[in-house]
Protein backbone atom coordinates (compact mmCIF):
# COMPACT_ATOMS: atom_id res chain seq x y z
CA UNK A 1 0.00 0.00 0.00
CA UNK A 2 1.25 3.62 -0.64
CA UNK A 3 1.93 5.71 1.95
CA UNK A 4 1.48 9.24 2.30
CA UNK A 5 3.64 11.43 4.72
CA UNK A 6 2.97 14.94 5.26
CA UNK A 7 5.34 16.78 7.30
CA UNK A 8 6.30 20.78 8.80
CA UNK A 9 9.16 22.09 9.28
CA UNK A 10 10.26 25.63 10.08
CA UNK A 11 13.39 27.22 9.84
CA UNK A 12 13.64 27.59 13.47
CA UNK A 13 14.76 24.11 14.21
CA UNK A 14 18.11 23.24 15.32
CA UNK A 15 18.07 19.57 15.19
CA UNK A 16 17.10 17.08 13.47
CA UNK A 17 15.11 14.15 14.68
CA UNK A 18 16.81 10.29 14.79
CA UNK A 19 15.41 8.98 11.75
CA UNK A 20 17.37 11.87 10.25
CA UNK A 21 20.68 11.27 11.52
CA UNK A 22 22.92 13.45 11.31
CA UNK A 23 22.74 16.76 8.54
CA UNK A 24 26.50 16.29 8.13
CA UNK A 25 26.35 12.59 6.26
CA UNK A 26 23.39 13.97 3.90
CA UNK A 27 24.05 14.23 0.68
CA UNK A 28 23.57 17.52 -1.68
CA UNK A 29 21.07 16.77 -4.30
CA UNK A 30 20.61 19.97 -6.87
CA UNK A 31 16.49 21.23 -7.08
CA UNK A 32 14.24 23.24 -8.93
CA UNK A 33 11.18 25.11 -7.88
CA UNK A 34 8.26 26.70 -9.65
CA UNK A 35 5.98 29.03 -7.67
CA UNK A 36 2.44 27.43 -8.08
CA UNK A 37 0.51 29.47 -5.89
CA UNK A 38 0.62 33.69 -4.47
CA UNK A 39 -1.62 35.17 -1.77
CA UNK A 40 -1.56 39.08 -1.97
CA UNK A 41 -2.55 41.09 1.00
CA UNK A 42 -2.75 44.54 1.34
CA UNK A 43 1.10 45.07 3.00
CA UNK A 44 2.96 42.22 1.67
CA UNK A 45 2.28 38.34 0.06
CA UNK A 46 2.65 34.46 1.12
CA UNK A 47 4.40 32.18 -2.29
CA UNK A 48 4.11 28.54 -2.40
CA UNK A 49 6.71 27.12 -4.58
CA UNK A 50 6.45 23.56 -5.70
CA UNK A 51 9.79 20.89 -5.84
CA UNK A 52 9.22 17.84 -7.79
CA UNK A 53 11.58 15.38 -7.21
CA UNK A 54 12.88 11.58 -7.14
CA UNK A 55 14.61 11.30 -3.84
CA UNK A 56 16.79 8.36 -2.96
CA UNK A 57 16.63 6.27 0.46
CA UNK A 58 18.59 7.95 3.39
CA UNK A 59 19.41 11.20 4.16
CA UNK A 60 19.09 14.13 1.73
CA UNK A 61 19.65 17.97 1.36
CA UNK A 62 18.00 19.24 -0.81
CA UNK A 63 19.62 22.26 -2.47
CA UNK A 64 17.21 25.17 -4.21
CA UNK A 65 18.98 28.35 -5.82
CA UNK A 66 16.15 29.80 -7.24
CA UNK A 67 14.40 31.88 -4.46
CA UNK A 68 14.15 35.34 -4.37
CA UNK A 69 16.41 37.57 -1.75
CA UNK A 70 13.57 39.56 -0.67
CA UNK A 71 11.96 36.27 1.65
CA UNK A 72 11.69 36.78 4.87
CA UNK A 73 13.43 33.34 6.24
CA UNK A 74 12.09 33.43 9.14
CA UNK A 75 8.72 32.54 6.97
CA UNK A 76 10.15 29.40 5.67
CA UNK A 77 7.28 26.65 5.66
CA UNK A 78 7.76 22.94 4.23
CA UNK A 79 4.93 20.70 3.44
CA UNK A 80 4.86 17.51 0.90
CA UNK A 81 4.41 14.01 0.20
CA UNK A 82 5.97 10.94 -1.02
CA UNK A 83 5.01 7.40 -1.82
CA UNK A 84 7.39 6.47 1.00
CA UNK A 85 7.89 7.76 4.49
CA UNK A 86 9.19 11.10 4.32
CA UNK A 87 10.53 12.89 7.00
CA UNK A 88 11.68 16.82 7.43
CA UNK A 89 13.98 17.82 9.05
CA UNK A 90 15.74 21.58 9.53
CA UNK A 91 15.14 24.63 6.82
CA UNK A 92 18.06 26.71 5.94
CA UNK A 93 17.79 29.94 3.81
CA UNK A 94 21.25 31.44 2.94
CA UNK A 95 22.87 33.92 0.09
CA UNK A 96 24.80 31.96 -2.29
CA UNK A 97 28.36 32.51 -2.22
CA UNK A 98 29.23 35.12 -5.17
CA UNK A 99 30.40 32.89 -8.65
CA UNK A 100 33.84 33.66 -9.31
CA UNK A 101 34.51 34.03 -13.28
CA UNK A 102 35.34 30.88 -15.15
CA UNK A 103 37.82 32.09 -17.32
CA UNK A 104 40.16 34.93 -15.68
CA UNK A 105 43.23 34.11 -17.79
CA UNK A 106 41.32 34.63 -20.88
CA UNK A 107 39.74 38.19 -19.65
CA UNK A 108 43.23 38.94 -18.91
CA UNK A 109 44.67 38.35 -22.02
CA UNK A 110 41.84 39.79 -24.28
CA UNK A 111 42.05 43.41 -21.30
CA UNK A 112 45.90 43.31 -22.15
CA UNK A 113 45.51 43.40 -25.80
CA UNK A 114 42.60 46.13 -25.62
CA UNK A 115 45.35 48.04 -23.66
CA UNK A 116 47.92 47.91 -26.18
CA UNK A 117 45.41 48.59 -29.19
CA UNK A 118 44.38 51.34 -26.82
CA UNK A 119 48.14 52.91 -26.63
CA UNK A 120 48.68 52.03 -30.55
CA UNK A 121 45.49 54.71 -30.98
CA UNK A 122 47.01 57.06 -28.86
CA UNK A 123 50.20 57.19 -30.37
CA UNK A 124 48.36 58.08 -33.74
CA UNK A 125 46.37 60.89 -32.06
CA UNK A 126 49.67 62.31 -30.66
CA UNK A 127 51.43 62.39 -34.79
CA UNK A 128 47.82 64.22 -35.71
CA UNK A 129 48.02 66.46 -33.05
CA UNK A 130 52.00 67.31 -33.88
CA UNK A 131 50.87 67.85 -37.58
CA UNK A 132 48.17 70.36 -36.68
CA UNK A 133 50.43 72.08 -34.90
CA UNK A 134 53.27 72.11 -37.68
CA UNK A 135 50.65 73.23 -40.15
CA UNK A 136 49.83 76.25 -37.60
CA UNK A 137 53.00 77.16 -36.98
CA UNK A 138 53.76 77.75 -40.51
CA UNK A 139 50.78 79.72 -41.49
CA UNK A 140 51.92 81.68 -38.51
CA UNK A 141 55.62 81.82 -39.31
CA UNK A 142 55.32 82.28 -43.61
CA UNK A 143 56.10 86.05 -44.57
CA UNK A 144 52.47 87.36 -45.84
CA UNK A 145 52.85 88.98 -49.53
CA UNK A 146 56.48 89.02 -49.92
CA UNK A 147 59.09 86.73 -52.06
CA UNK A 148 62.59 85.55 -51.28
CA UNK A 149 63.56 88.99 -52.40
CA UNK A 150 60.35 90.93 -50.53
CA UNK A 151 58.42 91.47 -53.60
CA UNK A 152 54.74 90.74 -53.48
CA UNK A 153 53.53 87.20 -54.52
CA UNK A 154 50.28 86.49 -56.54
CA UNK A 155 47.59 86.52 -55.17
CA UNK A 156 47.34 82.75 -56.68
CA UNK A 157 49.85 81.91 -54.61
CA UNK A 158 48.41 83.07 -51.45
CA UNK A 159 45.71 80.91 -52.27
CA UNK A 160 47.35 77.79 -52.54
CA UNK A 161 49.01 78.41 -49.06
CA UNK A 162 46.16 78.91 -47.27
CA UNK A 163 44.82 75.88 -49.07
CA UNK A 164 47.25 73.77 -48.10
CA UNK A 165 47.27 75.16 -44.56
CA UNK A 166 43.74 74.55 -44.40
CA UNK A 167 43.83 71.14 -45.67
CA UNK A 168 46.59 69.67 -43.05
CA UNK A 169 44.62 70.99 -39.66
CA UNK A 170 41.31 69.51 -41.72
CA UNK A 171 43.16 65.81 -41.87
CA UNK A 172 44.95 66.04 -38.84
CA UNK A 173 41.28 66.90 -37.21
CA UNK A 174 39.75 63.97 -38.67
CA UNK A 175 42.22 61.70 -37.78
CA UNK A 176 41.84 62.60 -34.28
CA UNK A 177 38.06 62.39 -33.74
CA UNK A 178 38.00 59.13 -35.78
CA UNK A 179 40.72 57.54 -32.76
CA UNK A 180 39.09 59.47 -30.09
CA UNK A 181 36.11 57.59 -30.85
CA UNK A 182 38.15 53.93 -31.19
CA UNK A 183 39.50 54.67 -28.10
CA UNK A 184 35.75 55.30 -26.20
CA UNK A 185 34.83 52.17 -27.55
CA UNK A 186 37.98 50.05 -26.39
CA UNK A 187 37.18 51.79 -23.01
CA UNK A 188 33.66 50.15 -22.65
CA UNK A 189 35.13 46.79 -23.40
CA UNK A 190 37.80 47.22 -21.01
CA UNK A 191 35.28 47.90 -18.52
CA UNK A 192 32.93 45.23 -19.20
CA UNK A 193 36.01 42.91 -18.69
CA UNK A 194 37.11 44.51 -15.91
CA UNK A 195 33.27 44.02 -14.78
CA UNK A 196 33.35 40.44 -15.85
CA UNK A 197 36.74 39.66 -13.68
CA UNK A 198 34.63 40.22 -10.32
CA UNK A 199 32.84 38.24 -8.85
CA UNK A 200 29.30 38.26 -9.39
CA UNK A 201 26.81 39.48 -6.39
CA UNK A 202 23.98 36.78 -5.57
CA UNK A 203 20.93 37.34 -7.15
CA UNK A 204 18.74 33.99 -5.42
CA UNK A 205 18.17 33.03 -2.53
CA UNK A 206 19.89 29.23 -1.66
CA UNK A 207 17.26 27.23 0.45
CA UNK A 208 18.63 23.77 2.21
CA UNK A 209 16.01 21.21 3.06
CA UNK A 210 17.16 18.38 4.82
CA UNK A 211 14.74 15.34 4.15
CA UNK A 212 15.19 11.27 4.56
CA UNK A 213 13.07 9.25 2.97
CA UNK A 214 12.84 5.66 4.02
CA UNK A 215 13.27 4.63 0.40
CA UNK A 216 13.83 5.57 -3.08
CA UNK A 217 10.67 7.86 -3.79
CA UNK A 218 9.08 10.28 -5.75
CA UNK A 219 8.33 13.51 -3.70
CA UNK A 220 6.20 16.66 -3.90
CA UNK A 221 7.03 19.35 -1.66
CA UNK A 222 6.01 22.75 -1.14
CA UNK A 223 7.94 25.18 -0.16
CA UNK A 224 5.99 28.71 1.37
CA UNK A 225 7.80 32.18 2.44
CA UNK A 226 6.45 35.76 3.04
CA UNK A 227 7.22 38.56 0.64
CA UNK A 228 7.43 42.45 1.63
CA UNK A 229 7.14 43.70 -1.76
CA UNK A 230 4.04 43.47 -2.71
CA UNK A 231 0.54 44.46 -2.55
CA UNK A 232 -3.45 44.69 -3.50
CA UNK A 233 -5.53 47.99 -3.23
CA UNK A 234 -8.74 48.04 -3.81
CA UNK A 235 -10.87 49.69 -6.84
CA UNK A 236 -14.27 50.39 -7.71
CA UNK A 237 -16.18 50.87 -10.57
CA UNK A 238 -20.04 51.96 -9.59
CA UNK A 239 -22.28 51.75 -12.44
CA UNK A 240 -25.93 53.72 -11.56
CA UNK A 241 -28.82 53.27 -13.53
CA UNK A 242 -31.18 56.44 -12.44
CA UNK A 243 -34.00 54.18 -13.33
CA UNK A 244 -37.31 55.64 -14.97
CA UNK A 245 -40.79 55.34 -14.52
CA UNK A 246 -41.58 52.02 -14.81
CA UNK A 247 -37.53 51.31 -13.26
CA UNK A 248 -36.52 51.45 -9.60
CA UNK A 249 -32.82 53.42 -9.55
CA UNK A 250 -29.97 50.23 -9.50
CA UNK A 251 -26.60 50.75 -8.44
CA UNK A 252 -23.91 47.93 -9.36
CA UNK A 253 -20.88 47.97 -7.21
CA UNK A 254 -17.38 45.84 -9.31
CA UNK A 255 -15.06 45.42 -6.52
CA UNK A 256 -11.52 44.89 -8.39
CA UNK A 257 -7.99 44.08 -6.87
CA UNK A 258 -5.10 46.84 -8.28
CA UNK A 259 -1.94 44.02 -7.42
CA UNK A 260 1.92 45.25 -8.07
CA UNK A 261 4.84 43.53 -6.76
CA UNK A 262 8.73 44.49 -6.92
CA UNK A 263 9.45 40.57 -5.10
CA UNK A 264 12.68 40.32 -7.79
CA UNK A 265 10.92 36.96 -9.10
CA UNK A 266 8.28 36.88 -11.36
CA UNK A 267 4.71 35.04 -11.05
CA UNK A 268 4.24 33.16 -14.00
CA UNK A 269 0.97 31.01 -15.27
CA UNK A 270 -0.06 31.03 -10.89
CA UNK A 271 -2.63 30.42 -8.65
CA UNK A 272 -3.62 34.22 -7.23
CA UNK A 273 -5.76 35.19 -4.59
CA UNK A 274 -6.01 38.33 -2.73
CA UNK A 275 -6.80 38.93 1.27
CA UNK A 276 -8.11 41.59 3.52
CA UNK A 277 -5.90 40.33 6.06
CA UNK A 278 -2.67 43.00 7.18
CA UNK A 279 0.23 40.92 7.56
CA UNK A 280 2.41 44.04 8.71
CA UNK A 281 1.10 45.12 11.51
CA UNK A 282 1.97 42.74 14.01
CA UNK A 283 -0.05 40.37 16.11
CA UNK A 284 -1.00 42.54 19.39
CA UNK A 285 -2.76 45.55 20.15
CA UNK A 286 0.47 48.47 21.21
CA UNK A 287 0.65 48.05 24.91
CA UNK A 288 0.49 51.54 26.34
CA UNK A 289 2.71 53.23 28.86
CA UNK A 290 2.24 55.60 32.38
CA UNK A 291 1.25 58.42 31.70
CA UNK A 292 3.45 61.07 34.41
CA UNK A 293 1.96 64.89 35.07
CA UNK A 294 5.10 66.72 36.52
CA UNK A 295 7.01 70.05 36.28
CA UNK A 296 9.53 70.26 33.64
CA UNK A 297 13.05 68.81 34.16
CA UNK A 298 15.92 71.02 33.83
CA UNK A 299 17.54 69.09 31.32
CA UNK A 300 21.47 68.02 32.60
CA UNK A 301 24.72 69.43 30.50
CA UNK A 302 25.85 66.99 27.53
CA UNK A 303 29.42 66.53 27.13
CA UNK A 304 31.14 67.58 23.87
CA UNK A 305 30.19 65.75 21.23
CA UNK A 306 27.51 63.56 22.52
CA UNK A 307 24.39 62.83 20.20
CA UNK A 308 20.95 63.74 22.14
CA UNK A 309 18.05 60.80 22.02
CA UNK A 310 16.25 63.62 21.05
CA UNK A 311 18.06 63.91 17.58
CA UNK A 312 17.53 60.53 16.52
CA UNK A 313 15.24 59.17 14.42
CA UNK A 314 11.86 57.65 15.46
CA UNK A 315 11.21 53.97 14.61
CA UNK A 316 9.72 53.55 12.78
CA UNK A 317 -8.25 51.96 -24.34
CA UNK A 318 -11.67 51.43 -25.78
CA UNK A 319 -11.58 50.39 -29.54
CA UNK A 320 -13.79 51.83 -31.52
CA UNK A 321 -15.52 50.30 -34.90
CA UNK A 322 -14.61 51.29 -38.22
CA UNK A 323 -17.58 51.65 -39.78
CA UNK A 324 -16.97 48.87 -42.64
CA UNK A 325 -16.40 46.57 -39.26
CA UNK A 326 -19.44 48.15 -37.71
CA UNK A 327 -21.17 46.89 -40.88
CA UNK A 328 -19.78 43.45 -40.95
CA UNK A 329 -20.95 42.75 -37.38
CA UNK A 330 -24.34 43.82 -38.47
CA UNK A 331 -24.56 41.89 -41.40
CA UNK A 332 -23.39 38.50 -39.46
CA UNK A 333 -26.56 35.98 -39.11
CA UNK A 334 -24.72 34.34 -35.96
CA UNK A 335 -26.05 35.06 -32.24
CA UNK A 336 -23.75 37.00 -30.49
CA UNK A 337 -23.03 37.36 -26.80
CA UNK A 338 -22.04 39.87 -24.23
CA UNK A 339 -18.48 39.14 -23.40
CA UNK A 340 -18.69 38.82 -19.63
CA UNK A 341 -15.59 39.68 -17.56
CA UNK A 342 -14.14 37.02 -15.35
CA UNK A 343 -14.95 37.33 -11.32
CA UNK A 344 -12.79 35.93 -8.36
CA UNK A 345 -14.70 33.15 -6.26
CA UNK A 346 -14.92 34.79 -2.37
CA UNK A 347 -13.65 32.62 0.43
CA UNK A 348 -15.46 34.16 3.76
CA UNK A 349 -14.22 33.73 7.47
CA UNK A 350 -15.07 35.64 10.34
CA UNK A 351 -11.51 38.10 10.45
CA UNK A 352 -11.23 37.69 7.14
CA UNK A 353 -12.10 37.58 3.17
CA UNK A 354 -9.70 35.63 0.43
CA UNK A 355 -10.75 36.56 -3.31
CA UNK A 356 -9.40 33.05 -5.46
CA UNK A 357 -9.19 34.48 -9.14
CA UNK A 358 -9.76 31.81 -11.53
CA UNK A 359 -7.95 30.18 -13.87
CA UNK A 360 -3.81 31.47 -13.84
CA UNK A 361 -2.53 34.49 -13.59
CA UNK A 362 1.59 35.92 -14.70
CA UNK A 363 2.65 39.41 -13.06
CA UNK A 364 6.30 40.52 -13.30
CA UNK A 365 8.28 41.90 -10.67
CA UNK A 366 7.86 45.82 -11.44
CA UNK A 367 5.93 44.90 -14.37
CA UNK A 368 3.35 47.90 -13.47
CA UNK A 369 -0.21 47.16 -11.55
CA UNK A 370 -2.48 44.10 -13.05
CA UNK A 371 -6.53 45.26 -11.99
CA UNK A 372 -8.75 42.14 -11.47
CA UNK A 373 -12.17 41.89 -10.90
CA UNK A 374 -12.83 40.19 -7.46
CA UNK A 375 -16.84 40.86 -7.02
CA UNK A 376 -19.78 42.51 -7.53
CA UNK A 377 -23.27 43.31 -5.88
CA UNK A 378 -26.47 44.88 -7.72
CA UNK A 379 -28.47 46.69 -4.81
CA UNK A 380 -31.67 49.19 -4.51
CA UNK A 381 -30.09 52.79 -4.49
CA UNK A 382 -32.02 55.84 -3.24
CA UNK A 383 -31.21 59.03 -5.18
CA UNK A 384 -30.98 62.50 -3.80
CA UNK A 385 -29.25 65.92 -4.93
CA UNK A 386 -27.35 67.09 -2.44
CA UNK A 387 -25.20 70.74 -2.27
CA UNK A 388 -23.24 73.06 -0.07
CA UNK A 389 -24.14 76.45 -1.95
CA UNK A 390 -22.27 78.44 0.82
CA UNK A 391 -19.07 76.21 -1.51
CA UNK A 392 -20.79 75.93 -4.78
CA UNK A 393 -24.52 76.22 -5.87
CA UNK A 394 -24.02 73.57 -7.85
CA UNK A 395 -26.55 70.19 -7.38
CA UNK A 396 -25.27 66.98 -7.24
CA UNK A 397 -26.76 63.61 -7.83
CA UNK A 398 -25.81 61.70 -4.52
CA UNK A 399 -26.99 57.82 -4.07
CA UNK A 400 -27.25 55.70 -1.35
CA UNK A 401 -27.20 52.28 -0.56
CA UNK A 402 -27.36 49.48 2.15
CA UNK A 403 -24.03 47.50 2.04
CA UNK A 404 -25.24 44.20 2.15
CA UNK A 405 -22.20 42.02 0.92
CA UNK A 406 -20.48 39.85 3.88
CA UNK A 407 -16.76 41.45 3.20
CA UNK A 408 -16.53 44.97 4.47
CA UNK A 409 -15.53 47.29 1.82
CA UNK A 410 -12.12 48.69 2.11
CA UNK A 411 -11.48 52.62 1.10
CA UNK A 412 -10.50 52.95 -2.36
CA UNK A 413 -10.93 55.05 -5.69
CA UNK A 414 -14.10 54.72 -7.68
CA UNK A 415 -14.84 54.89 -11.36
CA UNK A 416 -18.20 56.81 -11.51
CA UNK A 417 -20.56 56.07 -14.31
CA UNK A 418 -24.28 57.14 -14.16
CA UNK A 419 -26.32 55.69 -17.07
CA UNK A 420 -23.59 54.16 -18.58
CA UNK A 421 -21.59 57.21 -18.94
CA UNK A 422 -18.16 57.87 -17.39
CA UNK A 423 -18.50 60.66 -15.23
CA UNK A 424 -15.65 60.50 -13.12
CA UNK A 425 -14.10 59.28 -10.39
CA UNK A 426 -14.59 59.69 -6.26
CA UNK A 427 -13.63 57.96 -3.18
CA UNK A 428 -15.06 54.91 -0.90
CA UNK A 429 -14.78 54.97 2.57
CA UNK A 430 -14.71 51.55 4.74
CA UNK A 431 -17.99 49.86 5.32
CA UNK A 432 -19.16 46.67 6.78
CA UNK A 433 -22.37 45.04 6.10
CA UNK A 434 -25.55 46.95 6.56
CA UNK A 435 -24.07 50.49 6.57
CA UNK A 436 -25.09 52.95 4.36
CA UNK A 437 -22.93 54.05 1.56
CA UNK A 438 -23.25 57.30 -0.11
CA UNK A 439 -21.94 57.98 -3.60
CA UNK A 440 -21.61 61.14 -6.12
CA UNK A 441 -22.68 60.90 -9.35
CA UNK A 442 -21.54 64.12 -10.68
CA UNK A 443 -23.56 67.87 -11.17
CA UNK A 444 -27.39 67.70 -11.37
CA UNK A 445 -28.04 70.72 -13.88
CA UNK A 446 -31.86 70.40 -13.58
CA UNK A 447 -31.80 71.13 -9.88
CA UNK A 448 -31.59 75.28 -9.57
CA UNK A 449 -30.09 76.74 -6.50
CA UNK A 450 -29.20 80.31 -5.48
CA UNK A 451 -28.35 81.37 -2.42
CA UNK A 452 -28.36 85.49 -1.69
CA UNK A 453 -27.03 87.34 1.49
CA UNK A 454 -29.80 88.83 2.90
CA UNK A 455 -28.05 90.71 5.91
CA UNK A 456 -24.21 91.13 7.17
CA UNK A 457 -24.05 93.45 10.03
CA UNK A 458 -21.28 94.18 12.73
CA UNK A 459 -22.07 96.20 15.88
CA UNK A 460 -22.67 96.74 19.35
CA UNK A 461 -25.19 95.47 22.10
CA UNK A 462 -25.96 96.81 24.73
CA UNK A 463 -29.13 98.80 27.38
CA UNK A 464 -27.25 102.27 28.08
CA UNK A 465 -23.44 101.24 28.01
CA UNK A 466 -21.95 99.04 24.87
CA UNK A 467 -21.05 96.09 26.36
CA UNK A 468 -20.15 93.49 23.29
CA UNK A 469 -20.10 93.54 19.66
CA UNK A 470 -22.03 91.83 16.79
CA UNK A 471 -21.56 90.09 14.12
CA UNK A 472 -25.27 89.27 12.39
CA UNK A 473 -25.61 87.57 9.31
CA UNK A 474 -28.87 86.39 7.46
CA UNK A 475 -29.12 83.77 3.55
CA UNK A 476 -31.81 83.00 1.86
CA UNK A 477 -31.20 79.66 -0.57
CA UNK A 478 -33.44 79.16 -3.05
CA UNK A 479 -34.17 75.66 -4.83
CA UNK A 480 -35.66 74.85 -7.74
CA UNK A 481 -36.89 71.25 -9.17
CA UNK A 482 -36.20 71.31 -13.02
CA UNK A 483 -37.20 67.16 -13.18
CA UNK A 484 -40.64 66.37 -14.58
CA UNK A 485 -40.53 63.96 -11.15
CA UNK A 486 -39.83 64.91 -7.60
CA UNK A 487 -37.12 64.03 -6.49
CA UNK A 488 -35.37 64.11 -2.99
CA UNK A 489 -32.74 67.44 -1.86
CA UNK A 490 -30.67 68.02 0.88
CA UNK A 491 -28.83 71.25 1.43
CA UNK A 492 -25.90 71.66 3.61
CA UNK A 493 -24.61 74.75 5.72
CA UNK A 494 -22.40 76.23 8.45
CA UNK A 495 -23.36 77.81 11.91
CA UNK A 496 -20.36 79.45 13.72
CA UNK A 497 -19.12 77.08 16.70
CA UNK A 498 -18.05 78.77 20.02
CA UNK A 499 -15.28 77.39 21.63
CA UNK A 500 -14.97 79.78 24.36
CA UNK A 501 -17.51 81.13 27.18
CA UNK A 502 -17.51 84.88 26.36
CA UNK A 503 -18.27 84.68 22.66
CA UNK A 504 -21.92 83.20 21.74
CA UNK A 505 -23.25 81.62 18.66
CA UNK A 506 -27.18 81.71 18.20
CA UNK A 507 -29.47 80.77 15.06
CA UNK A 508 -32.14 83.19 14.80
CA UNK A 509 -36.32 82.63 14.93
CA UNK A 510 -35.95 83.49 11.19
CA UNK A 511 -33.90 80.45 10.09
CA UNK A 512 -35.80 77.78 8.68
CA UNK A 513 -35.85 74.70 11.38
CA UNK A 514 -32.89 72.18 9.70
CA UNK A 515 -34.11 68.86 9.76
CA UNK A 516 -30.35 67.60 11.21
CA UNK A 517 -27.51 68.94 12.84
CA UNK A 518 -23.51 67.68 13.05
CA UNK A 519 -24.00 65.93 10.06
CA UNK A 520 -21.03 63.33 9.91
CA UNK A 521 -20.23 64.56 13.32
CA UNK A 522 -19.18 67.93 12.14
CA UNK A 523 -20.22 70.23 14.88
CA UNK A 524 -22.23 73.37 13.16
CA UNK A 525 -23.10 71.17 10.07
CA UNK A 526 -26.89 71.53 9.44
CA UNK A 527 -28.57 69.49 7.02
CA UNK A 528 -31.92 70.69 5.73
CA UNK A 529 -33.70 67.81 3.10
CA UNK A 530 -36.82 67.29 1.67
CA UNK A 531 -38.87 66.07 -1.40
CA UNK A 532 -39.32 68.78 -4.40
CA UNK A 533 -42.51 68.10 -6.79
CA UNK A 534 -41.12 68.72 -10.56
CA UNK A 535 -41.14 72.00 -11.15
CA UNK A 536 -41.29 73.22 -7.42
CA UNK A 537 -39.23 76.21 -5.87
CA UNK A 538 -38.54 76.11 -2.53
CA UNK A 539 -36.77 78.78 -0.26
CA UNK A 540 -34.59 77.82 2.82
CA UNK A 541 -34.10 81.22 5.31
CA UNK A 542 -31.01 80.44 7.87
CA UNK A 543 -29.70 83.45 10.11
CA UNK A 544 -27.52 83.36 13.31
CA UNK A 545 -25.44 86.24 14.96
CA UNK A 546 -22.32 85.90 17.45
CA UNK A 547 -21.76 88.07 20.61
CA UNK A 548 -18.49 88.89 22.33
CA UNK A 549 -16.79 91.32 24.63
CA UNK A 550 -16.48 94.36 22.66
CA UNK A 551 -12.80 95.15 24.14
CA UNK A 552 -11.51 91.76 22.27
CA UNK A 553 -11.26 91.12 18.67
CA UNK A 554 -13.50 87.95 16.99
CA UNK A 555 -12.86 85.78 13.60
CA UNK A 556 -14.86 82.86 12.13
CA UNK A 557 -12.58 80.34 10.88
CA UNK A 558 -12.89 76.78 9.18
CA UNK A 559 -11.69 74.13 12.19
CA UNK A 560 -8.52 72.78 12.20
Amino acid sequence: MRTIARCLATTSLVLVTAALGSPSWATDVDATSAIDTVTVYPDGATVTRVIAIDLASGDSTLVAKDFPLSLDPSSLRVEGEAGAKLTIGTIDARPPRAAPPVNLPELDRRIEALKDERADLQGTIDAATARRKFAERFAEASPAGLGDKGEARPITEWRAAFAAVSEEIAAADSAIRDTVRKQREIDRQIAQLEADRTDKPPRKLEVRIDVAAAAATKATLRVTYAVRNARWLPLYDARLDTGAKDRKPQLELVRRAEVTQSTGEDWSNVALGVSTVRIARGGSAPELGSLVAQYPQVPKPMALGAASDLARPAPAQRQMLTPSFAAKVAESAEPRERADEQQAVAEIGGFQATFKIPGRVSLGAAEGAKSLRIASMSVPAELAARAAPVLDPTAFLEASFKQTDDTTLLPGKVAIYRDGVFVGRGKLSASAKDDIVRLGFGADDKVKIERAVLKRNEGSAGLIVTTSKTDERAFKTTIRNGHDFPIHVVIEDQLPVSENDEIIVEMLPATTPPTASNIRDKRGVLEWSFDAKPGEVKDINFAWRVRWPKDKSMVIVPSG
